[in-house]
């Protein structure tokens, strides 16, 4: 089969690429990657097919926003470019956040925690307001608290130049790591190892404290993911980037979004022991439910995120039980023909062997994707016009 490059399947069609992508989100055409993964390509049967009987009209055209963020290859994503899975062996959280912000090759050399500090007055509002919340309350939950009120303590919030928002990204993230309640003595400065803090009273392994941080790496943008859309959308408004946060926050607890690692998490809870997997899968797909943690909406073949993640909680906890447990249910799966497991099972089994309590995928993963929002945030700062969504009216006919 031929596949032809989108300026040339533009031109054969006489449609803009933004509608030749329409086609594609619609079931119209077919889309591949180029092996760099940095291209798409598109079957030149089906364009010549399509250019002959005429422009599909059935449904009106999706948005598509223009962006040098994040593309998507056919199991990873690619940040500015740059193999996320590559970019979680080999860098931090903070470097890799930086490079996300500007672009600049410096940036991926400058990582750790130092200058990644929230004001101490802000901080200590933050975790004031949490003393009258219920002890057991999810972390997400504390999250979007401590996101209002560090926005509410922080006078340069209105500064959106891409320099001021990049440190206000950093003040961010310090204080939503900070402000949570602490759970054991951080083993150093860095946002993974405060994180880790604040998430398990174990002290910090190593092995584990790097699955971690490229945890945070390879969750730190997805292209327009839904919060990423709802963050951009907020920033289009000249929100400033706490409320552009606090938006992503909003829809990132969706079971069909971030919150799925919640689910993934309580699928492993309940399994007790590794034969009793099994069981709990066959219950589930018995009910017609969607077992949590397998399958996704991008990658069909299989989530490269998740495979590295999974792989070096393997390498740093060998014969732990919930990691038999974690397999066990891979291989029912597996069985089953079910969809390969994604990143969000891969963040509940660490999570899991972690000892951390229930909803901490759902932490990393809000912690994480701050830098994606924001850096989304910033394109559409420089922009400077409202994303505008029209809808398609199907309601009771106009009376005049």
């Amino acid at each position: 089969m031929e596949w032809i490059d989108a300026a040339t399947a533009s031109e054969r069609l006489g449609v803009k690429p933004a509608t030749l992508y329409a086609y594609v989100s619609r079931g119209v055409l077919r889309r591949r990657h180029s092996d760099d993964g940095r291209r798409s390509l598109f079957s030149a049967e089906e364009v010549e097919q399509l250019a002959r009987r005429g422009r599909p009209r059935s449904q009106p055209p999706e948005l598509v926003i223009d962006s040098a963020v994040t593309a998507l290859g056919p199991d990873r994503p690619y940040f500015r470019g740059l193999d996320a899975l590559d970019l979680a062996r080999s860098h931090d959280y903070e470097s890799v956040a930086a490079w996300l912000w500007t672009g600049a090759p410096a940036a991926l050399t400058s990582g750790g925690g130092d200058g990644w500090e929230c004001d101490e007055v802000a901080l200590r509002a933050a975790q004031t307001a949490q003393h009258g919340l219920p002890g057991d309350l999810l972390p997400l939950d504390r999250l979007q608290v401590i996101t209002t009120v560090l926005g509410a303590s922080d006078g340069l919030r209105f500064q959106l130049d891409p320099a001021s928002v990049a440190d206000t990204g950093r003040r961010l993230v310090a204080g939503l790591v900070d402000a949570l309640p602490q759970r054991s003595e951080p083993a150093g400065t860095s946002i993974a190892e405060r994180l880790w803090s604040r998430l398990t009273a174990r002290p910090a392994e190593p092995p584990l404290l790097r699955a971690l941080q490229a945890a945070l790496v390879l969750l730190a943008d997805h292209e327009l993911a839904a919060s990423t859309l709802a963050a951009r959308v907020a920033a289009s408004a000249r929100a400033d980037p706490y409320a552009v946060v606090q938006t992503g926050l909003g829809v990132l607890g969706g079971p069909l979004h971030g919150g799925a690692s919640y689910g993934a998490e309580r699928l492993l809870a309940e399994v007790g022991e590794a034969g009793l997997a099994g069981r709990a899968v066959a219950e589930r797909v018995r009910r017609g439910e969607r077992v949590p943690g397998f399958g996704h909406s991008v990658y069909r073949n299989g989530d490269g995120r998740g495979a590295l993640l999974f792989g070096l909680v393997e390498e740093a906890a060998p014969g732990h039980e919930r990691l038999a447990v974690a397999h066990a249910l891979r291989d029912e799966a597996r069985r089953r023909r079910l969809p390969d497991p994604n990143v969000d099972f891969a963040l509940a089994t660490l999570a899991a062997v972690s000892g951390m309590p229930p909803g901490a995928g759902e932490a990393v993963f809000a912690v994480a994707r701050t830098a994606g929002w924001l850096a989304h945030a910033m394109e559409e700062y420089a922009r400077g016009t409202l994303l505008r969504l029209r809808a398609s009216y199907t309601g009771p006919p106009i009376t005049r």
